[in-house]
Formats: C-alpha cells, structure tokens, sequence
C-alpha cells in the first residue's frame, strides 16, 4: 500500500486563484457573451520589451548552428546574467552581492516555494497576514504548519499586517526562526521603510533567524527613501536570503525568469549549534532538482540591463502603475480606503464587507474580477485586492462600471 503525504490533505480545499478562476468560468458559462474584465490574478498584459525580443530572437538563431549551439547550462545560471544582476540591482544600490551569489530560476514563486526545504521541520516558522499563499502552502506540504483552527494553523506564527500598522508588522517579542517578508507587498501593495527593514534584520540576527525577502515588486518603487533590496541594511547579508522576479519587471510570466539571492555569510545551523552556510545547501538543491533556465530566456533577461531595455522596461513599469493611480483615486473617490498602487502594482481596498460577496456583486453587477482579501489570510476579511496589470482601456471601462454601481448605495 502507497500511503500518501498527509499533510496536503491539511491544505484549503481550493488555491485562491484556482477558486476564483471556477467562479468566474461558472457566471460566463451562464452568462455567454456578458464582457468581464480581469484585475485580480498579477498577470502583465504588456509585450516583452523589444530589446528582450531582440536579444531573444538572436539567442534563437544562435541555437540554430552547430557552431554556437548551447546544451546544458550552469544550474545557478550563465555567468552573463548574473554580473549584470550583481552589479546592476545590487551594487549599484550599495548593496556587496557578488555573482556568484545569485541564483537564476524560473520564477520567484518556485523559490519561496522551494527554500523551506532548506530547514528543520521543527523551525518556528513566521508569516505575514494577509500574505501570497505560497508561502503558507508549502509549509503545510513540508508538515510544519500543524492543524488549521478558524482559518489560521497553529504551527505558524502569524504577524498581523493591519492598517494600524501601516500593513508592516513589528519583530515580536517572541524567538522566530524562519521569516518570510515581502515588500512591496502582495497582497497589500504596503512597502517597508529602510528603518522599519532595520529593525527585522537586528532581531534576526539576535535570534540567530533567517528572513526570507520576496522583493518581487521592487521594480515598481518610485519613492527614493524606500529600499529596494534588504541588503541596502547594514548587516542583512548575514541573515536574509532576497528573491525577485523579471515576471513582473519586464513581463516574464510566460516565459519565465527570476533570481535568488544567498549571500554565503547567511548561515543556518545543524543540531549542534554549528553555523552552516545555506550557500552550498542551495546550491546542492538546485544542481540536484533543476537544469537551469534556457540560454535564450537568460539572454532576453540579460537585456533588461542594456541602456535601451532599461528605457523601455521603465515605460511599461510606469503605465502599469498610471492604471493604478486611476484604481485607487477611483475608489477613493467612492470613499473606500486605500493602500498600495503608488509604489506598487495592487491596489489594497477596505470594503467594509464580507471580501467573497463583494468579490461576487462585482463580477455579477460590473462584470470585474478581483481578489478577495480573506483568500490572503485572516487580516484580509472586509478587503479586496485590485491588480493594475491591464490594459488603460480596460481599467479605465472597469473602474467606470464600478463607479457606476457603487455611487448608487449597493455596498
């Protein structure tokens, strides 16, 4: 007899964006031909930049000849990537991340899904609420997370990101060994101060913790007092590991590209007490499970970098964040609070009302698509995430037809 891995009998009976893809298939089934505008699922609607598109095609044609055909690569990633990222996302900003510290994946969702696999099972796991569920979910898978009670597991320490706090929690009291932070935030759109990351990287490296950083948005800052990596902290490099992402920052969802970074200063420990670099671990997991990201998606990401890249990356950049000016002075306009869409692409937006009914009057009443908070976590309940991540037309029509339910009293 086969006997299964319990533990994902433990998880939600749906992923969040499985269950509002069926709600959404089910009311177009019923209602054939009725227009519906998606802003919920963080999925780019912008073309690849044409320096991508031209360094892609090349790289194409280059595997076309004998001559410069290329096999396998380097698991951690082409060597031409990597010192562009090093020197360009990082040094850049102060921060001493040498290339061979990054590793190149295909998606920073995988990442913060796989690292956990790094640690003990009886790590003191922290998470944020609200928070992506991936998070959460891969812990459940790996057994950590224990029984779920009213919606949270008591096995997780959860940290309450509330509009009290600016949707940025305070290092608790209380010793936490492994610390998953993402700003700017998703679900929230909410960014961390360099003060506020400060104060994390000092209880983590006072509780001898690690932070796992998902900076997968970090693209989207405008404001020059927010940091854009954890590691412009002074001593982040000793305890935090960053992930990002070319998905959102040059519209990578489809063909699939992201880094993560692990400083070999970062160190975990065996059950001696003895520091353990998590450098070498990582890269044990990756040259065991993955053969590396193709050479020609490498090289369309290498030219994120080129002068030219750069110029067109930022334009598509900020027209997404330009449709979140007009989310967010929409509802605003209506009298809901706000957070999110100035140095993010989310919109963060207090209905006052249960998340899952005003998900389904949208859809029902404007034919709009968003997220439901409470599918984030427990801090979610009474809130919906709007995604910038569309057309201007079609935000522009969306946030019309929600004003014009709205403005009528149906909350």
């Amino acid at each position: 007899m086969v006997k299964i891995n319990e533990n994902y009998l433990k998880l939600k009976s749906s992923y969040l964006f499985s269950e509002i893809a069926k709600r959404v298939a089910a009311f177009q089934c019923e209602n054939p031909g009725r227009e519906i505008i998606k802003m919920g699922i963080g999925d780019v609607t912008r073309a690849l930049p044409g320096a991508c598109i031209r360094a892609f095609h090349a790289a194409v044609d280059e595997m076309s000849a004998d001559s410069t055909f290329r096999g396998y690569g380097p698991e951690q990633g082409y060597d031409f990537l990597r010192e562009k990222i090093a020197d360009r996302d990082f040094r850049s900003r102060g921060a001493d991340i040498s290339p061979d510290e990054i590793f190149v994946s295909d998606g920073a969702k995988s990442d913060t899904g796989n690292f956990q696999e790094l640690f003990s099972n009886d790590v003191r796991i922290a998470i944020p609420d609200p928070v992506y569920p991936v998070y959460i979910d891969t812990n459940v898978m790996a057994g950590r997370a224990g029984d779920s009670r009213s919606g949270r597991y008591d096995g997780i320490a959860y940290l309450d990101c509330t509009e009290s706090n600016g949707f940025v929690p305070d290092p608790p009291a209380e010793k936490l060994d492994l610390i998953y932070l993402c700003y700017p935030n998703n679900p929230t759109g909410a960014t961390a101060t360099k003060e506020k990351l400060a104060e994390w990287v000092e209880y983590a490296r006072r509780n001898k913790s690690v932070i796992l950083f998902d900076a997968a948005y970090e693209a989207f800052i405008r404001d020059g007092s927010i940091p854009h990596s954890i590691y412009e902290i002074d001593g982040a490099r000793d305890v935090a590991v960053e992930f990002r992402s070319f998905s959102k920052t040059a519209g990578f969802t489809g063909t699939r590209c992201a880094y993560t970074v692990v400083p070999k200063s970062c160190n975990g420990y065996d059950s001696s007490g003895n520091p353990q670099s998590l450098h070498p671990l990582w890269f044990r997991r990756c040259s065991t499970k993955f053969n590396g990201v193709s050479y020609p998606v490498q090289r369309a990401a290498e030219a994120v970098f080129s002068e030219e890249g750069a110029v067109q990356t930022r334009e598509i950049i900020d027209d997404y964040l330009g449709n979140a000016k007009i989310v967010r002075e929409s509802f605003s306009s209506l009298g809901y609070k706000c957070t999110g869409g100035d140095n993010s692409p989310y919109i963060w937006i207090d209905t006052a009302t249960d998340s899952w009914k005003f998900f389904d009057m949208l859809l029902a009443k404007a034919g709009v698509v968003c997220t439901p908070g409470e599918g984030f976590g427990n801090c979610g309940r009474g809130y919906i995430r709007i995604s910038a991540f569309n057309t201007r037309k079609n935000v522009e029509k969306a946030m019309e037809k929600i004003k014009d339910l709205l403005k009528n009293g149906i909350k």
